[in-house]
């Protein structure tokens, strides 16, 4: 996984839940701050207070100047259904082939009921306006950490 001060990797996706574009471009957002949370799946009990918490605070970030941006390997068209079904505001980019995921750790092994798969792991990333990674969360309990992450944009400025 990708740490503290390395260079984040930048990427171009194709986006949901953003009016107007089709795809978003990490380097494009700079100078703001840009957290990056990755997710395993849209409409699942986790994945979906996360969402909701983020959405909650979204204008709390906009406030402080910072983007958030949602990624998982689901499809736009999935994330296009989850955005409308619980009212979300935040763009969700989808890395259907999984290289976002690789390029920042995130693609893991996982085990769960004693079988082994691959899966996405939970986990968010503060950018700073230059690109490079100022915090990281490797791994991710969803309550309270929208809040958390925001208190850390505030520490930023």
């Amino acid at each position: 996984m990708i740490g503290t001060g390395e260079t984040a990797p930048d990427f171009t996706l194709p986006v949901a839940g953003a009016a107007g574009s089709t795809t978003l471009t990490l380097s494009s957002l700079r100078p703001r701050p840009v957290v990056l949370y990755f997710y395993p799946k849209d409409d699942t009990p986790g994945c979906t207070l996360e969402a909701i918490d983020f959405t909650r605070l979204a204008d709390d970030f906009a406030a402080a100047g910072a983007v958030v941006v949602g990624i998982s390997r689901d499809t736009v068209a999935k994330h296009e259904k989850f955005c409308a079904k619980h009212d979300l505001r935040i763009p969700l980019v989808s890395d259907e082939d999984g290289a976002v995921c690789a390029a920042y750790g995130t693609w893991v092994e996982k085990k769960m009921y004693g079988r082994t798969s691959m899966g996405i792991q939970r986990a968010t990333f503060l950018i700073d306006g230059t690109g490079k990674v100022a915090w990281v969360w490797p791994t991710v309990s969803v309550k309270g950490h929208a809040e958390e992450v925001l208190a850390a944009v505030h520490a930023l400025n």
